[in-house]
């Protein structure tokens, strides 16, 4: 998890604090202005455009995604990058701004709005070429609005308000605005930042709805030529949290979401893609690994004639890496930004400098340059979605069709079983504790099942506007394969796909009948209610361990070496440590892959459905346990049931490590690799701090913690599993001092308490966030009982679409 972290934590040394912004001096052109690459596009591709506008203000000093908002709590991390404390929380901007347009034959600058204590970013022009669409925070606020100033600088208005951010519009042909916003009120899943989706407004500002249920980051929506929407979508559902960001694609009313390229491979974040005119391809930037602070890489160009996966599609033109924005004007010619200032560059990658600030303004970038002219309106969709239905409605032509599908019979899988990825509304890491060890990043709730009829098809009605995902199962109910992404479905929308996981480009044979589930009206969704829809370990698989497994797997009667019971370790139970690090459960854990083999993970390949089927002693459950710990591994096997058990509950013992190792070492020594990549020997039972022993401190019953037992010799009480007896008794000062050790945390966890414990209190971090979004009130007493489930509950439900009638205003 160390790794994960820092594998998340990007260089900082390029970039230097914020500042307040100046005006720009003329000496900021070059006296051979304009330069002759940029000739020859004035010649050609730009002989339309006199003006650009682009933005100023300071760059990000975080991943490509913190530019707004908040932090979660005052972490060293925010500290250590400059950022502001204020309203007793840090905010991820820096201060000073301005939007600017140059005139391209005689580098002159003329500021439409200037403000050093604000920001500015993400200027659009309008097709008219009169006006301009941007995000701008005003100096001494927080969140950044949606605003639209003409293009000599005058009327400027205010299009949107409220508490969260609304940044990086579109124009829309048919009038509407589709923009990313925070009202999605949720955090990044591995990180302490908020998060923005989707959403659409009228041109005025006006009925604001949300397009997209994305639990992380939708980012640079903009218009394709066929009416669609392009942006980059991040997810990872059973996948690894830094791999997958790729284009996606959506109607303007969110309608027909759907991959547009690279969700197959991972390791590129593709940001900032536009159209290019005159073809079907698009540029963007292909920012490496999980992305660069303010999206730079390469400058890429994709072509979408040759599908979503083909990785020849994709070329990078770019000599460098260090570019972000690019506007194409043709194959051959485009603007872009860089941390220099504003380049041209050709279809070769060469560049050419048409502007840069001062270097008095050295921490300030030039962004998002785009041509002021008018240009023609996209095709208009026909809106889809219906807002006065709850639900929307998905299809499934063959389950049998599609790609690693081997093994998998004809009639084999019965039923799906219907998952919904929960949002956060706080985080506190780069890694997935305490929700799982090395597995998910978040919680599912269980929707229920639909059936698969004997053809492979599936018809169902699903909730609207939420993040669903599927497992097939069998007639033994046991997971066959398992969707790693999600879909999403507007009110009254009726989409579906063809096969399961299937090539996008295939189709079913030209003679093929029409389905059985499509003869039929769409199956509801059926509630599993004997389950809980959330499942949390301590309240609902313990009890179950305890009735069958705790007698023989205890601190005291340890067959074959498995503890099981509930006991507290730092973190977590010391039978949840088991369960995941002897890897009963296999939950399709966080990697760079997904699209598994059939039955190799979930319910098909965890141990522990093996263990509690009635073979192993006799451990026979009843049907209703058997189903609950199989749906819990279904649901990706968490540890707790509530966010609330984010960012508090850990209570790490600090062991006499010096003194251990010189008692044990000789031993219990391990080789391991520290953050550089270089070699270093630590106890076997530690990791590379030296202070976390998780599955050997037993926090509830100090005394039965295996690091004082496992050398404590049989006579003294002890489990005497060293070859020679490292404490006779427990009179030795070795053992003493680690028994105090435990003990103090021990009674930390008492006084500080666990998700699971009663009297537990939420951090003020997650309390503020849940006042802050209106499922707590603001004047909470100190001591004053919060139950965390209901509250989780409030916020989830939140999410659910709320049937309204059509408000939308066209042009």
């Amino acid at each position: 998890m160390q790794m994960i972290r820092m594998f998340l934590i990007v260089s900082l040394a390029w970039l230097a604090s914020a500042g307040a912004a100046t005006p720009p001096a003329p000496s900021q052109v070059s006296t051979n202005f304009p330069g002759p690459l940029l000739q020859r596009f004035l010649q050609g591709p730009m002989r339309d455009v006199q003006e650009i506008v682009f933005a100023v203000r300071v760059p990000g000093r975080d991943h490509w995604y913190v530019t707004f908002g908040n932090y979660s709590d005052y972490s060293d991390y925010a500290q250590r990058l400059g950022f502001k404390k204020e309203d007793d929380v840090y905010w991820g901007y820096g201060e000073g701004g301005r939007l600017c347009a140059m005139d391209l034959r005689t580098g002159k600058i003329r500021v439409l709005l200037d403000d050093p204590k604000g920001g500015v970013r993400d200027p659009q022009v309008h097709y008219s070429g009169r006006k301009i669409l941007f995000a701008y925070r005003k100096g001494g606020t927080h969140p950044f609005h949606l605003y639209e100033i003409n293009t000599d600088g005058t009327g400027l208005r205010q299009l949107t308000d409220g508490p969260d951010d609304d940044i990086e519009p579109t124009y829309c042909p048919d009038g509407s605005i589709v923009f990313c916003s925070s009202r999605c009120q949720r955090f990044v899943n591995c990180w302490y930042t908020r998060v923005a989706t989707l959403y659409r407004c009228d041109a005025d500002g006006k009925n604001i709805r949300l397009l997209s249920s994305n639990n992380d980051h939708d980012n640079t929506p903009w218009m394709l030529p066929d009416g669609r929407v392009l942006y980059m979508r991040w997810e990872y559902v059973d996948r690894s949290q830094v791999h997958y960001h790729h284009l996606w694609t959506m109607n303007p009313d969110g309608t027909a979401q759907t991959v547009f390229y690279g969700n197959m491979h991972g390791g590129i974040a593709m940001l900032d893609a536009k159209p290019i005119p005159g073809s079907n391809k698009v540029v963007s930037i292909f920012s490496p690994g999980h992305g660069r602070p303010e999206h730079l890489g390469p400058v890429a160009i994709v072509d979408a004639k040759l599908g979503p996966d083909d990785l020849t599609a994709a070329r990078k033109i770019s000599k460098t890496g260090d570019w972000k924005d690019p506007y194409a004007f043709s194959e051959d010619c485009f603007l872009v930004a860089h941390p220099k200032g504003l380049y041209v560059m050709d279809g070769t990658g060469e560049a050419e400098l048409i502007y840069q600030l001062t270097p008095e303004e050295n921490h300030l970038h030039c962004h998002e340059p785009r041509p002021i002219t008018p240009r023609p309106y996209e095709r208009v969709i026909p809106n889809r979605a219906n807002l006065a239905s709850p639900t929307g409605e998905l299809f499934l032509q063959d389950i049998y069709h599609g790609r690693n599908m081997k093994g998998v019979k004809r009639g084999d899988v019965k039923k799906l079983l219907v998952l919904k990825q929960l949002p956060k509304p706080i985080n506190f890491s780069g890694g997935m504790e305490p929700l799982t060890i090395g597995g998910s990043f978040t919680l599912a709730e269980i929707v229920g099942e639909v059936p698969v009829e004997s053809d492979g098809s599936a018809y169902m009605q699903v909730p609207a506007l939420q993040s669903l995902f599927f497992v097939a199962l069998d007639k033994n109910d046991i997971a066959v394969k398992r969707m790693h992404s999600f879909v999403t479905v507007q009110p009254g929308e009726t989409t579906g796909c063809i096969g399961c996981h299937e090539h996008r480009q295939s189709t079913l044979p030209i003679n093929a009948k029409l389905s059985e589930a499509m003869q039929r009206a769409p199956s509801p969704v059926t509630p599993i209610k004997d389950v809980p829809a959330v499942l949390d370990y301590p309240r609902d698989i313990q009890p179950i361990l305890d009735r069958h497994c705790v007698s023989c797997h205890n601190p005291d009667k340890r067959d074959g070496g498995v503890d099981l019971c509930g006991d507290k370790t730092s973190m977590y139970t010391i039978s949840y440590w088991t369960m995941r690090t002897r890897n009963l459960v296999n939950d399709a854990r966080n990697e760079a892959r997904g699209n598994r083999d059939p039955y190799t993970y979930g319910s098909a390949t965890s141990r522990l459905m093996k263990l509690i089927d009635g073979s192993h002693y006799k451990a026979a459950l009843t049907d209703l346990e058997r189903k609950t710990i199989r749906l819990w591994i279904e649901t990706s096997a968490t540890y707790p049931g509530t966010y609330a058990s984010l960012g508090c509950g850990f209570y790490f013992v600090h062991l006499p490590m010096n003194e251990i190792k010189q008692r044990c070492g000789d031993c219990h020594t391990t080789t391991i690799k520290d953050r550089r990549g270089k070699k270093m020997t630590t106890l076997a039972f530690g990791d590379d701090w030296g202070h976390r022993t998780e599955p050997y401190s037993n926090l509830t019953r100090p005394e039965k913690s295996l690091i004082l037992r496992a050398p404590l010799a049989k006579e003294a009480g002890g489990l005497g599993l060293c070859e020679e007896a490292t404490f006779k008794d427990a009179n030795d000062p070795l053992y003493k001092q680690i028994l105090a050790s435990v003990k103090n945390a021990h009674d930390r966890l008492m006084a500080g308490k666990r998700f699971d414990m009663p009297g537990f209190r939420p951090n003020q971090h997650y309390i503020r966030e849940m006042q802050r979004f209106g499922f707590l009130p603001q004047n909470l007493a100190p001591d004053a009982p919060i139950d965390v489930y209901a509250t989780d509950r409030a916020y989830w439900n939140s999410f659910n679409h709320r049937p309204t009638k059509p408000q939308f205003t066209s042009r």
